[in-house]
């Protein structure tokens, strides 16, 4: 995880195992902003998600192939948030997509639409990312544009009217791996 000295359990790389390139490559995860912020927040009103972020990424981010998009590093750069600095960190250790003309297209599309608000190009910017790269899981605790079942048939047809497959949009509670604890 580079040279970052942060209080988490550095993933280790799966992929080189035999039994895991038998299996196929992993997963590829795509996180906006709420995942790494959520991850180093401290207030009490959101320990919830506080928990399960550092659970999720300590039990099961070795399982995927993890990204982040300049949309992700501009919002924590720009944001204001507790131990903003470990924050950034955080993202610098992990693979960065390139932007192109076709993420801000199709970022445009989402908001004419009305996927996501004009005044949530971020949120759109999340969105096109995840779509052109042909992300398996865009991962977020944004449960109001994102993460929301009752965009989802809207988000879908309008990406499939654009000829893109629409990737999972999903909370760290969703990709949690099975358990027989039940």
């Amino acid at each position: 995880m580079g040279n970052c000295s942060l209080k988490m359990k550095k993933r280790t790389n799966k992929l080189s195992s035999p039994v895991r390139r038998a299996a196929g490559p992993r997963p590829r995860v795509y996180l906006d902003s709420t995942i790494p912020s959520v991850y180093f927040d401290e207030r009490e009103n959101i320990r919830f998600e506080i928990e399960n972020t550092r659970r999720w990424w300590r039990e099961e981010s070795a399982n995927y192939e993890i990204w982040v998009s300049p949309a992700t590093v501009a919002e924590i750069e720009d944001g204001n948030y507790p131990r903003q600095q470990e924050v950034v960190a955080f993202c610098d250790a992990l693979p960065l997509l390139t932007p192109s003309s076709a993420v801000d297209e199709l970022a445009q599309v989402y908001i004419k639409n009305l996927v996501m608000p004009r005044k949530h190009l971020g949120d759109a910017w999340h969105l096109a990312y995840a779509t052109l790269h042909g992300f398996d899981f865009l991962l977020t605790w944004n449960c109001n544009h994102l993460a929301n079942a009752n965009k989802r048939r809207h988000l879908e047809n309008v990406n499939l009217s654009e000829g893109y497959l629409t990737p999972q949009i999903v909370t760290p509670l969703e990709l949690f791996s099975e358990s027989d604890d039940l």
